[in-house]
C-alpha cells in the first residue's frame, strides 16, 4: 500500500515507517509545512494515498506558556484540521481508504479507570486539545474509516522517558516521583509499532484504541523495576513540589495520571509482546 505519514522523522514516526517499509510497504513522509496553510499543496501531496499516518504534534513536556500551549494545540489540531480539508476537498476515488492517528491517554480524568468507552474525560489543557484532535476527525468522508491510538508512555531503548533516567539512577540518585502512587500506562515501542502494522493491513473499521499494555502499575512500581534492572537503589523521592516549579501546570502530567485499559485491542486479539513493566525493561535495559 502507499503510506503517506505526518512526524515520520519523529521517534516514533521512523520506527512505524521502518516497519512497514520492511513489510514492503510504499511509505513517505508529509513535509511538515505542508500540514499547515495552504491545504491546496496538501490536498496535492496526498492525492492517491491508501493510508495515512498522523504523528504530528509538538512535545507538551515543558512549561504551558501561551506561545506553548499554542504550538502544542496547533501542532495537533490545525495540522489535523488540515488534514481532513485537503481528504474532502479530493474526489472519493482519489482518497485514502484509512486515518491513523496519534492520540493522548490524557483525554481522560486522572485516578479513576478507564477503557474506551469512558466519557469521563479531563478539562483540563492537556484534556482539551485531546479532545480537539479526535473531533477534527469527524469531519470525514463516512468512506474514509479511522483509527485511533490513545497512547501512553511510550518505553524503549531511545525513548527520552528511559535514556533521561539512565544517569541519575546509575549515580544511584533516582526515586519515585512526588507519591509514586499515580498511575505509570506504558507500553513498549514494538507494541505501537506492531499495533499501527495490524491497523494498516487488518483492522478496517473506524475504532478508537487505547494503546497501553495490559498491567495497571503505579510510578512507585516503574521506579522500582527500573531500579532493580540496573541494580540500583531508589530511595530518592522527588518531591511534587520540585516538579511544580520546574514544570509549572504541566506538572500535572508527571504528578496525576489516569488508569487505562486497552480492552479494545485485548478484545481484537491483538497479541503484545511486552504485556508487563518487567518484560518491558528487561528488553531495554538488558
Amino acid at each position: 500500500m502507499k503510506i503517506k505519514i505526518s512526524g515520520i522523522n519523529g521517534y516514533l514516526g521512523k520506527l512505524i515507517s521502518k516497519k512497514l517499509m520492511e513489510q514492503h510497504h510504499e511509505v513517505s513522509g508529509i513535509d511538515r509545512e505542508l500540514l499547515y496553510d495552504p491545504v491546496e499543496n496538501l490536498k496535492n501531496e496526498i492525492n492517491g494515498c491508501d493510508v495515512i499516518i498522523n504523528l504530528a504534534g509538538a512535545s507538551i513536556l515543558k512549561r504551558w506558556t501561551s506561545k506553548n500551549r499554542q504550538l502544542i494545540y496547533n501542532s495537533r489540531v490545525k495540522t489535523t484540521t488540515n488534514l481532513v480539508t485537503a481528504i474532502n476537498m479530493l474526489k472519493p476515488e482519489q482518497q485514502p481508504k484509512q486515518i491513523i492517528t496519534a492520540s493522548a491517554i490524557g483525554i481522560y480524568k486522572p485516578g479513576i479507570v478507564h477503557d474506551e468507552n469512558s466519557t469521563y474525560f479531563s478539562t483540563d489543557f492537556i484534556g482539551k486539545v485531546v479532545a480537539d484532535w479526535e473531533d477534527t476527525l469527524n469531519q470525514l468522508p463516512p468512506s474514509v474509516h479511522q483509527t485511533v491510538f490513545r497512547l501512553g508512555m511510550v518505553l524503549g531503548k531511545d525513548a527520552k522517558t528511559i535514556t533521561n533516567l539512565l544517569l541519575p539512577f546509575n549515580l544511584r540518585l533516582g526515586g519515585k516521583i512526588g507519591s509514586g502512587n499515580q498511575a505509570f500506562p506504558f507500553i513498549h515501542e514494538t507494541d505501537v509499532v506492531n499495533a499501527f502494522l495490524w491497523a494498516v493491513e487488518t483492522n478496517r473499521e473506524s475504532q478508537t484504541f487505547n494503546l497501553v499494555a495490559p498491567q495497571n502499575i503505579s510510578n512507585k512500581d516503574f521506579t522500582r523495576t527500573f531500579a532493580n534492572k540496573l541494580n540500583r537503589p531508589a530511595f530518592i523521592a522527588i518531591p511534587a513540589f520540585v516538579i511544580k516549579l520546574i514544570l509549572g501546570k504541566a506538572s500535572m502530567l508527571l504528578l496525576e495520571s489516569p488508569i487505562v485499559n486497552p480492552t479494545v485491542l485485548l478484545d481484537s486479539d491483538f497479541e503484545f509482546q511486552y504485556p508487563t513493566i518487567d518484560s518491558t525493561l528487561t528488553e531495554i535495559l538488558t
